[in-house]
């Protein structure tokens, strides 16, 4: 009931009630039978009466009116506060606001929209929002978008829009549908979002998670994409492609020695220049650390791979010129043609690796292809790499001693200590057969300490035996002596065993001390002094620096059995040795020729002047058991 409706029968109620008490009040009193006195006073009440009535009445009626007046005034009040705030909200928002009447032309717009679109409000008002279309909507998606409204009143998702300057832009974009008190349709209020930094942001978080920021190659995993989608191409077409794995040879050594930035620097230039060699439907790039991938989805044959990496191998030959310097790499190239070798991306992606293993072990800077014998060989790898540190753990490895000769005295002075292993169903293990595996699972560190500890232990056995050696030599691969803690483990070993350290020769291969050459130096004068031999293993194979070598504090120099073997009939490992035994007494050093199994060898080396030999023509190398009984008659005959 409205306020007009209950004021008509507020008034024609009190009218009523009045005329009937005027109408019927004297009847009343008359019939009470008062005295004339009685009933002027009654009358006078009654009239009194009357008027209180009236004055209550119409205090109540003016309360309510005041009180819905104050009610309506508070509300008017809150209402344009409210106008105000959504107002304020409205110009200040930063998302655009347009409002359309029911034949959807534009009555309002907000700032936001302006500077989002480049109209202006003059520009705006009285068109139709179609003008804001960009063209790369169909008649579909406008239907969608009306179907939403019609049925759920709203609707949002993302929009191609126009700017004022022709610029196509992505929105995301809310619609309302407004109805008046009568439920009609009076307005529709878009509310929308310039999401074009977003989608740049998508873009370039997705070129990041799919390229490498150094070389702005595809990473491993667009790589692997592009494979799988090759690959599945491959099989409806029934046309093959390769997939080449390109890794740079010794390029740790660049980075130990110039730095991972003149590394990086190195890396993001060969990636440059392998780019450069890119056909029609080939893929590069870089799968991590030294490593790239080539895919070539238009190789069909193994002759056609082969000229691939061999261009790929010679553009590599030039020197790069990496901060004044120029520097030279090599890279060895493994190859896995598909759908022929492998079925899926992950198969032919092993298939290459394996290959690419193949090539690093032929001697590097070549290239090698898959074959169903690498994948048994890789699977034999893995199988040993798990039993070696199952025999590790279970002391199944075992310590084998090779005489070391004095030429001189022909006298036995020391031996070498050489690992062995015993397998429980194989038997014993070739040493070239599990110590690759053991360095590259790094093992390798573990193992050789435990030849250290072993073999003095046998050394201190054998001393207490009575015997007259002079020393065991141990060898300490490249990842133990890098660790730079070598001495301090040494150190530990000879106080548990009770070896005197004059009794312990460590051999250490030359390219390891080479590869660090400083800290090389600190470590080795630190095993020096605890007072132990020191000697450098496979002397010549390397690439030392005379310079620093005559600064290492060692003992003997080894000359490689790789030159002993030609001896006496090969001039050019004659004179090698020559040269080593000469450079090594230059500088107050033993040298021990190793790999000898000829008598002429020994008479060679002999008048050379080689101070001590090893090799099977004076005993190969033999459990501790054994060669005690080769002592024991050796002390036998000497007293």
């Amino acid at each position: 009931m409205n306020a007009p409706q209950g004021a008509w029968r507020l008034t024609l109620g009190y009218m009523l009630a009045a005329a009937l008490w005027v109408l019927f009040s004297d009847g009343l009193l008359i019939a009470l039978g008062l005295s004339l006195a009685q009933l002027e006073r009654a009358q006078l009440l009654k009239g009194l009466g009357f008027v209180l009535l009236t004055a209550g009445l119409l205090y109540a009626v003016l309360r309510t009116h005041w009180q819905q007046h104050s009610q309506a005034h508070q509300a008017l009040q809150r209402n344009e506060k409210r106008l105000r705030q959504a107002a304020a909200v409205f110009d200040a928002t930063q998302e655009g606001v347009l409002v359309t009447d029911a034949q959807q032309h534009i009555v309002h717009c907000n700032p936001a929209f302006s500077r989002i679109t480049g109209y202006s409000q003059a520009e705006i008002l009285g068109q139709s929002p179609s003008m804001l279309k960009s063209g790369r909507h169909d008649k579909s998606f406008y239907d969608s978008l009306w179907s939403a409204l019609q049925n759920r009143g709203a609707w949002s998702g993302e929009v191609w829009n126009r700017r004022k300057s022709g610029e196509i832009y992505p929105q995301w974009q809310c619609i309302r549908v407004i109805h008046d008190e009568l439920g009609e349709i009076s307005h529709y209020v878009a509310v929308f979002s310039d999401i074009s930094a977003l989608k740049r942001s998508q873009r370039e978080l997705d070129y990041l998670a799919h390229h490498d920021p150094l070389s702005n190659l595809p990473n491993r995993l667009l790589f692997t994409e592009r494979v799988e989608r090759a690959l599945e191409r491959a099989k409806n077409d029934e046309q093959g492609g390769a997939v080449l794995l390109i890794d740079l040879d010794h390029f740790k050594n660049i980075n130990e020695s110039l730095g991972h930035n003149i590394g990086d620097l190195l890396l993001k230039d060969v990636g440059e220049r392998l780019g450069q060699q890119l056909g029609k439907r080939m893929t590069l790039a870089r799968l991590g650390g030294d490593e790239f991938g080539l895919l070539d989805e238009s190789c069909s044959s193994a002759e056609q791979a082969a000229v691939i990496a061999q261009r790929l191998q010679a553009c590599l030959t030039q020197a790069f010129s990496i901060n004044q310097q120029e520097l030279f790499i090599t890279a060895s190239i493994g190859i896995s043609l598909y759908p022929s070798e492998a079925g899926d991306v992950g198969q032919v992606l092993r298939n290459a690796d394996s290959a690419l293993f193949k090539a690093k072990n032929s001697g590097r800077e070549s290239y090698a292809f898959y074959s169903q014998e690498l994948t048994e060989h890789a699977h034999q790898r893995v199988e040993l790499a798990s039993a070696l540190r199952h025999a590790l753990d279970h002391q199944e490895l075992r310590v084998y001693y090779q005489p070391l000769i004095c030429l001189r005295s022909q006298e036995m002075i020391g031996v070498e200590a050489l690992v062995r292993w015993q397998h429980p169903q194989r038997g014993l293990v070739a040493p070239g057969e599990f110590i690759p595996i053991a360095e590259e699972t790094g093992l390798i560190g573990a193992i050789d300490a435990w030849v250290l500890e072993q073999s003095c232990r046998q050394m201190v056995a054998w001393q207490i035996a009575g015997s007259k050696l002079r020393f065991v030599a141990v060898n300490v691969s490249s990842r133990l002596f890098s660790r730079g803690e070598l001495d301090l483990r040494v150190a530990e070993v000879l106080r548990d065993s009770g070896l005197a350290p004059a009794h312990l020769e460590l051999e250490v291969t030359e390219s390891a001390v080479m590869e660090n050459p400083d800290a090389a130096l600190a470590l080795l004068e630190r095993l020096r002094a605890l007072g132990i031999r020191l000697a450098i293993d496979d002397f010549g194979t390397g690439y030392s620096s005379l310079a620093r070598l005559k600064r290492l504090p060692v003992h003997k120099l080894k000359l490689d059995q790789s030159f002993v073997s030609g001896l006496p009939h090969d001039q050019d490992d004659v004179a090698i040795t020559r040269a080593v035994i000469a450079l090594g007494h230059s500088m107050g050093l033993k040298v021990l020729a190793e790999g000898i199994e000829q008598p002429e060898q020994v008479e060679l080396l002999q008048q050379l002047g080689c101070d001590h030999a090893q090799g099977y023509y004076f005993g190969r190398p033999q459990p501790a058991e054994q060669l005690a009984t080769h002592l024991a008659l050796s002390a036998a005959t000497t007293n």
